[in-house]
């Protein structure tokens, strides 16, 4: 099946006459705009989600960013103002479902901030990046730049594959000492497109299996031609407390993974746990170690959990992409509920006993 991923997303121009009729935006509880970042290689089926978006009738009005940033994109380049003489936005077009969608340049701070100082609220914002491997570099734009902080907040990252290819590169993996960088997609990402389903005459279920193994945090959602249920996409709230939850469930998984995927050269998942509370400064003082000073041979792309604190009664949520984290208070712990520390690493080159070990000394 041919894929369109080269061709942009269609514009449809309006008539002066035309009226809205969508719903009004809706409001999150945070009153923060959620962003979705879609990444995935050329033909997987990025454009092809993207146009499947702006054409669909949802009912939310939808800001679609396509970047041309490439792979030199990082937190410093993607702030830079060039001033009135540089063509940072292009102009934004309204499509006919009431989406809006534009190309940026250069600078995608000066975008996200034109669409949040817009009358027009929105509802969502997709991002989809062009050939960008590891999407770390946007996370810390989403996470750190002040002016946008109260404005929105960083809700998912989607990555497309395409089904068929992705078995030839777990062949090719298995049989070589590099890993492909679709790994590093997986590996970020909160929900995984397998997209061109009908190509693959393969067992799909062995290929969810692949994923997990790299990223048991993700969500796999399968698809021909990206035609997904958009439920799947919007207010996953991947980075909030919503799914705290689901870490008591890796924690379990964890334990029943083969010993072989606890610690080899690969992209795997691990869960460490501590019953014991911890010091909220000497967790951030590990972290620091782990994330900034890579003092162990240890590569931590993400790494997610919940966190008993000495002497206080709420639960905090950890969340960290490469080097960027946060620990906030979330709810108060429950009667009903164990207070425990767990926490899920994905990255390379993972050692659970070194982990486990280093975050014991956050309690004394």
């Amino acid at each position: 099946m041919a894929d369109d991923d080269d061709c942009p997303p269609l514009a449809v121009e309006l008539p002066p006459q035309t009226t809205s009729l969508l719903s009004p935006a809706s409001s999150s509880a945070s009153g923060r705009v959620g962003v979705t970042v879609i990444t995935g290689y050329l033909g997987a089926g990025k454009s092809t989600l993207v146009n499947y978006i702006l054409s669909a009738q949802h009912g939310k009005r939808i800001a679609v960013i396509l970047n041309e940033f490439g792979e030199e994109i990082g937190v410093e380049r993607a702030m830079i103002n060039e001033g009135q003489g540089g063509a940072l936005v292009e102009e934004w077009v309204e499509l006919a479902n009431g989406c809006v969608c534009c190309t940026v340049k250069h600078s995608l701070v000066q975008a996200l901030e034109q669409l949040v100082q817009s009358k027009e609220r929105m509802d969502h914002i997709l991002l989809e990046t062009t050939g960008l491997a590891d999407p770390a570099p946007l996370v810390s734009i989403l996470w750190l730049d002040d002016q946008l902080e109260s404005s929105i907040r960083l809700d998912s990252i989607i990555t497309v594959i395409d089904a068929k290819n992705f078995r030839r590169q777990i062949d090719e993996h298995t049989n070589s000492s590099s890993f492909p960088e679709a790994f590093h997609q997986i590996a970020f990402a909160d929900v995984v497109i397998l997209n061109k389903i009908d190509l693959v005459k393969d067992d799909l279920e062995d290929l969810e299996r692949k994923i997990h193994d790299v990223n048991a945090l993700v969500t796999v959602v399968r698809s021909v031609r990206c035609q997904v249920d958009l439920n799947t996409i919007f207010d996953r709230q991947a980075y909030g407390v919503k799914n705290s939850s689901q870490v008591q469930e890796l924690l379990e998984y964890s334990k029943s993974a083969p010993p072989n995927s606890r610690h080899d050269n690969s992209i795997s998942t691990l869960c460490i746990s501590e019953q014991d509370p911890v010091y909220l400064a000497k967790v951030e003082s590990w972290l620091e170690d782990l994330l900034w000073e890579k003092k162990s041979n240890m590569d931590i792309y993400r790494c997610k959990g919940i966190l008993h604190i000495h002497n206080s009664n709420h639960l905090h949520t950890l969340q960290a992409v490469r080097e960027v984290y946060e620990v906030v208070p979330a709810r108060e712990w429950s009667d009903t509920q164990s207070r425990m520390n767990k926490i899920v690493f994905i990255g390379r080159d993972l050692d659970i006993s070194i982990l486990q070990d280093s975050f014991s000394r956050c309690k004394q």
